[in-house]
């Protein structure tokens, strides 16, 4: 049996089809993925859930179901706020050669090839690991305790030394997403052909196992030119599974992306740009232990603004569409919350779409003295423009008088 192929738009009314029981049960596997409801004529409306990529799913007969979730931004834009960076001393440009067909996964594809291109340009990275080895001749230091343990046996050495390679975490990182991008589906045969040579650049170091957790690297100034590119592959690897809320992972045929995560990673990385220069400190998914007296109930904003040590604005990013009237109640809630708890007057709330003309919009929690700003950014504006309206709402965040 062909598998069956559904295209549903990350957000809207979805699409309406007739599903087997089966087929139903094979799109619940994974819990959250895309929303279900009954339709008329006993068929299924299928909707999506701020997800975006493909993944092919496993019904428990045995059949596929090849679901293909659709952003709701140009691939362009998508592509630009998954690799903008701007603490990186250089960072690709997806605006201008994002797939003609608007195509998430060979646009993703080939952005990771040219990233990976251009920093594979200066040569790759080595780095010193050490090394226990018994060796027919001394190399660095000799592991005392375990020659001592060869009684009468002089050769081979036991020795412990630095080796100069290129197997380290941030090359095997790399290699896995080259080698992970190349088995995505629909991708051109240049594209597919640059990634498996750029893997063959990486001689001498070694795959990962499958089902081995990532390797853990540390920026430092050394690295700093593979920044971008272990930010794509560590976003392609990322695919390899899909967690459920409160699960364990689920394999993945395929490649996915929360949205909200994007779009809460985007914020995080330019607010803090925007405010470094004016001696403001942004921490983003900080956890926090004063919402009660007791410090036994935690919390974690989106972003919490410092200066000289001391917060001055909170915040929480919400990858939804605001209303005209007013934010969700329970959004305003959870803003009075961290700001009582941070001892703050202000509090700010960012979304991601709106109408095309909105303004910052204070509301005035009565009795509380706390004003929550709702702010939107329209996220299918140009670049520079999203990133002028980013720098705006930053000063917004650290002034002490909200204003509209």
């Amino acid at each position: 049996m062909s598998p069956l192929t559904l295209s549903v738009d990350e957000t809207g009314p979805g699409i309406v089809r007739e599903l087997t029981g089966d087929q139903v049960a094979g799109l619940l596997s994974v819990p959250g993925l895309v929303r279900l409801a009954p339709a008329s004529g006993g068929r299924w409306r299928v909707t999506g859930n701020r997800t975006v990529g493909l993944v092919r799913l496993r019904t428990p007969a045995g059949d596929t179901i090849d679901l293909r979730l659709h952003p709701k931004l140009p691939v362009r834009n998508l592509l630009f706020l998954l690799s903008h960076a701007p603490d990186d001393p250089w960072r690709p440009d997806p605006v201008t050669t994002a797939a003609a067909d608007d195509d998430l996964l060979p646009a993703l594809a080939a952005l990771l090839a040219r990233t990976t291109r251009r920093t594979l340009e200066s040569g790759v990275l080595h780095g010193y690991r050490t090394v226990d080895e018994d060796l027919p001749l001394v190399r660095g230091r000799i592991r005392t305790g375990d020659q001592l343990r060869r009684v009468g046996l002089p050769l081979p050495v036991a020795v412990r030394y630095d080796d100069h390679t290129p197997d380290i975490a941030e090359n095997r990182v790399l290699l896995a997403a080259l080698h992970r991008a190349a088995l995505l589906p629909g991708l051109p045969a240049p594209t597919r052909a640059a990634l498996r040579h750029l893997a063959d650049r990486l001689h001498g170091v070694s795959p990962l196992r499958p089902g081995a957790p990532l390797p853990r690297w540390t920026p430092t100034r050394l690295n700093a030119r593979y920044a971008p590119a272990l930010r794509l592959a560590e976003l392609v690897l990322a695919g390899r599974s899909i967690r459920p809320e409160g699960g364990p992972p689920v394999t993945a045929d395929g490649f996915l992306l929360d949205m909200a995560k994007v779009f809460e990673r985007f914020v995080a990385a330019t607010v803090r740009a925007a405010l470094a220069r004016h001696g403001v400190r942004c921490a983003d998914q900080e956890t926090h232990h004063r919402l009660d007296e007791a410090g036994r109930v935690p919390f974690r904003p989106d972003l919490v603004l410092y200066r000289a040590g001391r917060p001055v604005s909170v915040a929480d990013t919400k990858y939804a569409s605001l209303k005209p009237s007013a934010p969700p109640t329970d959004h305003l809630y959870q803003l009075l919350a961290y700001c009582t708890a941070l001892g703050l007057p202000h509090g700010h709330l960012i979304y991601a779409a709106a109408s095309r003309h909105s303004t910052p919009t204070p509301h005035v929690i009565r009795r509380s003295g706390i004003t929550v700003t709702a702010h939107t950014l329209h996220l299918d504006r140009p670049p520079e423009a999203l990133l002028d309206d980013i720098t705006d709402l930053s000063l917004r965040m650290t002034d002490p008088a909200p204003h509209p």
